[in-house]
């Protein structure tokens, strides 16, 4: 049974890793455009400022300080949700950590750290928000990664947390509605994003890491979230070019794999060596309440391509084609 989701301004909205980068920009950008804010992250000064900031421009706003990785603090944002505003709407998991360094290299304690965040942090959000929307409906958006379709080289068990986020979204959405309740469950796949996320992410590298090029702005993927809240999708990439990487990827992976062999390791490290502190066990307190890195990139001011996808002209295209396509057929028997 599918639920009609409600317009942004009538919509209670929790937003896991909110203190940064995407999950800051789409609390705030879900906030101005009206919504009710739930935002939860790790660093208590960040969640404070951004919800001060929300509220001296007249929106709606609360805070939860909680770790992802611990299913008991993840009810309580449910709880303070309920609390505050009375229901909730629209659930977006999108706290992560990532780690870069050679897998034979880096710890088992740190790989499982970041399967407990980036992984068992989705599964415990969709585990607290599922009793909550299950009777007046809403949606369920889960933050994969381009890097949910392929992997990258030294980001290994990032790329497999992300690739484990979009099977259980998957099998997620098929027992929902399997079950016919109201609940739409999107996946949203980032390409490389303008944020602190190389900042946060623990190094095993020589060097600092960086972003491949080029990158897109954290409004681009809180449009599409926003979007996602309001008209349901089933998932959506932001960047056309990383669509076109998991296009080549399908229809030739082998080929794909030997370029990123040549390519990633020198895309994925600056010229300096490294001095982020890492947010992998607990916030570092750098670049917390940025929506973006601070740093000079080569990247695209908007994503022309994910714009057009979640437009309503481009998601009415398969009914038009579908129309076009009876009447022809339709047309082809009179004759």
């Amino acid at each position: 049974m599918k639920s009609k989701l409600k317009r942004l301004a009538d919509q209670v909205i929790v937003v896991t890793g909110a203190s940064s980068g995407i999950g800051l920009t789409t609390a705030e950008m879900g906030a101005a455009r009206g919504a009710s804010i739930v935002l939860a992250a790790r660093t208590q000064p960040a969640l404070t400022d951004a919800v001060e900031r929300i509220r001296a421009k007249g929106g709606r706003a609360t805070a939860v300080v909680a770790d992802v990785a611990d299913p008991a603090q993840v009810e309580q944002i449910g709880r303070r949700a309920i609390a505050e505003f009375g229901r909730i709407d629209t659930w977006v998991n999108n706290a992560g950590i990532s780690m870069y360094g050679p897998l034979t290299d880096v710890p088992l304690d740190d790989k499982r750290r970041v399967f407990d965040v980036t992984f068992w942090g989705v599964v415990h959000g969709c585990e607290a928000a599922v009793p909550h929307l299950q009777h007046h409906g809403g949606a369920i958006i889960n933050v994969g990664s381009v890097l949910s379709d392929l992997s990258a080289p030294l980001q290994g068990i990032y790329s497999a947390a992300k690739h484990a986020v979009k099977g259980y979204t998957d099998a997620l959405r098929m027992e929902l509605e399997e079950e016919r309740l109201p609940i739409q469950v999107t996946l949203v796949k980032p390409g490389p994003i303008d944020t602190p996320y190389t900042q946060h992410a623990r190094n095993y590298l020589p060097r600092e890491p960086k972003h491949p090029e080029p990158t897109y702005p954290p409004e681009e993927v809180a449009h599409a979230i926003l979007r996602c809240a309001e008209r349901p999708m089933r998932e959506i990439v932001v960047g056309g070019v990383p669509r076109l990487q998991i296009a080549m990827h399908t229809l030739a992976p082998r080929l794909t794999e030997r370029y990123m062999e040549r390519t990633m390791r020198r895309a994925q490290q600056s010229e300096e060596p490294p001095y982020s502190n890492d947010s992998l066990y607990g916030p570092s307190g750098e670049d917390y309440g940025r929506r973006r890195s601070g740093r000079k990139t080569r990247g695209m001011k908007k994503s022309a391509y994910t714009r057009a996808v979640v437009s309503d002209t481009m998601r009415a295209a398969p009914l038009v084609l579908a129309g076009a396509a009876i009447a022809a057929f339709v047309a082809a028997r009179r004759y």
